[in-house]
């Protein structure tokens, strides 16, 4: 039976990280009894960062027990409580590989949609206590997935979870996740992205973006990642830069800070974009690496290796 085991909120609050205060409402903790569900909210739930979580789109987080045993085998951690990943439901079943944009399920007495997959940002990182997490998350294709409020009613730990309709163009959240982030944006795919009624303006935006780059064969980098605002041209060519600072993530994760040696403010990176980058000391060889997606764990074999 596919169900609901846990109904996860938490308000949210100040977290010294790194040396500066993060506001955030990541941690998660289980609701005894039944919850109150709104259009915008779990009742004693709260966003942090309400310009990238929370709102009607986003109204509640569900993410999948199945999952929890994914990442307990894969991070070697047996650590994990409900609410570990901000999620507001943890529930048995609803795979991110079967779900599809727009699906529709009474739970309780409230009925949801499915309008997006998860967006991971560094907070989980912070939450898990592992700074690789945004990236694991993001490339495993368990991101789980956003609910928006049909109609609100009272849910608790127990619940099934019942379907109650779909969208008639399919696409699942684990499609639709790779399509934005993979690098193979078909253009069959995106227009069919496109048609699902049911998906949140701010993925219709990026695969608009998308679609766009395509049509027009212009911008760098993922178009569907990168606000229009952020679009420049690429200075060509190499400048010199110097290593400022140097933070060592975890023993995999080493976080370079970088400055202009003129003094010149440097161009804002977009995402995927490629950048070529040559690190030379003093009495050893020079040493050139393509800095991509995984950009930190290349500058740590580079600074290791020169």
């Amino acid at each position: 039976m596919t169900r609901l085991l846990s109904v996860n909120v938490g308000l949210p609050r100040d977290i010294e990280w790194k040396g500066r205060t993060v506001h955030t409402g990541i941690w998660k903790n289980p609701v005894r009894g039944r919850c109150r569900i709104g259009r915008l909210n779990l009742e004693g739930d709260g966003q942090g960062d309400l310009a990238g979580h929370g709102g009607e789109q986003r109204a509640v987080f569900a993410y999948q027990v199945e999952s929890y045993r994914y990442w307990q085998e894969q991070l070697k951690r047996t650590d994990f409580v409900y609410g570990q990943f901000g999620e507001n439901f943890t529930i048995e079943g609803l795979p991110d590989d079967s779900v599809c944009i727009g699906d529709r399920y009474q739970i309780g007495s409230a009925l949801f949609e499915v309008t997006q997959p998860r967006v991971t940002c560094y907070r989980v990182g912070i939450r898990m206590n592992d700074p690789r997490m945004p990236a694991l998350l993001t490339s495993s294709g368990r991101p789980g997935f956003y609910f928006r409020v049909l109609r609100k009613g009272e849910v608790g730990a127990g619940d099934e979870i019942v379907k109650m309709g779909e969208a008639n163009e399919r696409m699942t959240v684990a499609e639709i996740n790779a399509l934005l982030y993979s690098p193979n944006h078909a253009r069959d795919r995106l227009e069919r992205a496109l048609r699902i009624e049911a998906l949140s303006p701010g993925w219709r935006s990026s695969f608009e973006a998308l679609l766009q780059s395509q049509i027009t064969a212009t911008g760098s980098g993922n178009a569907g990642l990168v606000p229009a605002a952020a679009a420049h041209q690429v200075t060509p060519g190499f400048r010199q830069l110097s290593v400022m600072a140097i933070d060592h993530e975890s023993a995999d994760v080493l976080s370079l800070t970088m400055q202009s040696t003129d003094g010149q403010r440097l161009l804002t990176a977009l995402p995927a974009n490629t950048w070529s980058c040559v690190f030379n000391r003093p009495r050893a060889a020079r040493r050139f690496f393509a800095v991509t997606r995984f950009r930190t764990r290349l500058l740590r074999n580079a600074i290791e290796s020169a």
